[in-house]
């Protein structure tokens, strides 16, 4: 176990109301959406990641990523623990950090209690001994043990299932799953405070906030002197620019919050996959995924595909790619449930260091309402 002492130590030197099918659609977003292309896909992992991608702060934090994280919502639903072992053997070997999950994940799935994922994610960690390698996000607030929400007490109370479950002693980043209006922002702050004095927490952020609730967080942060969230997590992708463009980005440059975001690939919509009302009948997902197929969407999707076509990539990977290099994005988040998968969608750091003026132009003429 990676101790809290090697913790304080790594930080010195590094200078530095809820709703089941958000989970759901987050988690189907790209996990079985895309299907590597062997001559877009690398014949092997390399031991960092390709050059030029670099690294990214969360926010003030002092903590830095790749620009790109591991969504753990599959881990224990559609990607087994087998399974979920070698995507996150895959994931460190390829130089990459940050892995993203929740308490709730997945309480969805029948029989399943919740937890499933962060104990998946806790006995890769002990059996490796790489703690000290990886940015752990988990979160709270969700319904979990019939509790919910983001008082002191609950807190309190999740974040040691969390760590007992993930087998650390630390989580690098906490999220406010979701607002909770029952809860003064000050009450759960606090309650954060004193889990960074204690060590057991480096850093705070929030959960499919409002512009509005986000900044009322940071004022009472800064009223209270009260740790204040660093990192943003909304729903962002080509189709779905709403929740984050907008007063959103304009709060995250101006506090210089960091953001990843999740739903990439617009329920795995923007894989290509699905072009056609006949094509919904592919997966069970099909029903979430009929919003899309209006000409907006199929105009996004020549889009896509033309741009894809010029890099020899995926569309998959272009989508996420742009998200990559969209204004005031630190990181996209995605899910796989195969190492091919994972290959594939990892191209998309790379694909954006290559996507010039006029693919970027091209994507958000497609998809400008």
């Amino acid at each position: 176990m990676f101790t809290r002492r090697r913790f304080l130590a790594s930080a010195a030197a590094s200078a530095a109301a809820f709703a089941l099918p958000g989970c759901r659609d987050a988690a189907l977003d790209d996990a079985a959406a895309v299907t590597a292309d062997p001559a877009a896909t690398p014949d092997a992992p390399s031991e960092t990641p390709a050059p030029g991608i670099g690294m990214r702060p969360l926010g003030r934090s002092g903590i830095e990523i790749a620009p790109f994280v591991l969504g753990a919502n599959v881990f224990g639903w559609t990607a087994d623990r087998e399974r979920s072992f070698e995507i996150l053997d895959r994931f460190a070997a390829g130089g990459y950090q940050a892995i993203d999950t929740a308490d709730v994940y997945s309480t969805w799935v029948e029989g399943n209690s919740g937890g499933e994922s962060e104990s998946i994610i806790g006995e890769w960690l002990e059996s490796r001994g790489n703690r000290h390698a990886l940015v752990l996000i988990t979160k709270v607030g969700g319904r979990i043990d019939g509790q919910r929400g983001l008082s002191a007490a609950w807190i309190e109370r999740a974040v040691e299932n969390s760590l007992q479950r993930l087998r650390t002693d630390y989580i690098d980043v906490y999220f406010s799953h979701f607002p909770d209006p029952d809860t003064p922002h000050e009450e759960t702050l606090t309650a954060y405070q004193r889990l960074i004095d204690a060590g057991k927490v480096r850093a705070i952020g929030a959960s499919n906030f409002s512009t509005e609730q986000v900044r009322a967080a940071l004022d009472a942060s800064a009223a209270g002197g009260l740790p204040r969230y660093e990192l943003l997590q909304p729903r962002y992708n080509l189709y779905d620019r709403s929740d984050f463009e907008g007063p959103m980005r304009d709060l995250a440059i101006a506090e210089e919050l960091g953001v990843i975001t999740y739903s990439g690939l617009a329920s795995g919509f923007l894989s290509g996959k699905y072009r056609s009302e006949a094509d919904l009948s592919i997966s069970p997902r099909g029903g979430g995924i009929a919003r899309y197929l209006d000409a907006r969407g199929l105009r996004i999707l020549d889009a896509l595909d033309e741009v894809a076509a010029r890099h020899r990539a995926q569309p998959a990977e272009v989508a996420l790619a742009w998200i990559v290099v969209s204004k005031g994005v630190t990181a996209p988040i995605s899910s796989a449930t195969s190492v091919e998968q994972l290959d594939s969608l990892l191209q998309a750091p790379v694909i954006a260091q290559a996507l010039t003026a006029e693919d970027i132009a091209m994507l958000d003429a497609a998809s400008a309402v």
